[in-house]
């Protein structure tokens, strides 16, 4: 083959190969951006789908006549809780996500029909997200150096007629809440009842994390992003000291 006819062939040789090798890089391109497309479509229906953590509430079940004094010191007991919730936004899909703890302390002083003085204590260390601790939850509330949160009345509470008999009240009540060191008050929206002999309470508390210095967590990146603020909530079972 003479040297012209030679140059021709290669040439050919080179044209035919690049279309094809063209075609093969839209083929994985057009892979790369379905399979990105696939997994937000997941996440977004993932979001969708989750129904996110259920307020807190009175405990459920046959409720019992009162049984004994109302006045005196009340201890929490176990079965009571904390949690908190947020909005998170997922690709313009919107739910509720949270994190709860059966780890509160604290003691309610009634007098009469009012409560003279309450005071809790969260670990917030021992706060489960999805059954499981996460170091953001951990990042953002500082429980390194600010283990626990506290939540005290401020001021002597009169508790609504019929609470003393068993009836289920809701009321609001001035309060101080404490969270990575920062106090703030608060006003706390209550639910509450005599169970035998015990007292029941479920409140809420609006957080606006800025007033905290809590920041969102890194790892929300550019497809989703937290609320600037949430609620904290808890459920409290309690029986008289001693």
């Amino acid at each position: 083959m003479t040297e012209p006819a030679q140059i021709a062939a290669s040439m050919s040789g080179r044209s035919r190969a690049g279309p094809r090798r063209r075609h093969w890089w839209r083929w994985i391109l057009g892979g790369v951006a379905l399979l990105i497309v696939l997994g937000v479509a997941a996440i977004a229906a993932a979001t969708a789908l989750n129904p996110g953590p259920v307020a807190l509430g009175l405990p459920g079940g046959a409720v019992n006549s009162p049984s004994g004094p109302l006045a005196g010191t009340w201890r929490v007991e176990p079965g009571s809780a904390a949690a908190f919730r947020v909005r998170e936004t997922v690709l313009g899909l919107g739910n509720m996500v949270g994190g709860s703890t059966g780890s509160v302390t604290g003691t309610v002083v009634i007098a009469g029909d009012q409560v003279n003085t309450a005071s809790f204590g969260i670990n917030l260390t021992t706060i489960r997200v999805s059954g499981k601790q996460q170091p953001d939850v951990a990042i953002s509330l500082a429980t390194g150096r600010y283990p626990e949160a506290a939540l005290a009345l401020a001021r002597p509470v009169t508790l609504p007629a019929g609470f003393a008999t068993g009836r289920t009240v809701t009321f609001t009540a001035p309060a101080e809440f404490t969270l990575r060191g920062v106090a703030r008050p608060v006003t706390v929206t209550l639910t509450a009842r005599r169970d035998g002999t015990a007292l029941q309470a479920a409140g809420s508390i609006p957080i606006v994390f800025s007033q905290f210095g809590i920041v969102e967590p890194a790892g929300h990146g550019a497809f989703g992003s937290l609320a600037d603020h949430g609620t904290a909530e808890f459920r409290l079972v309690l029986r008289r000291a001693g």
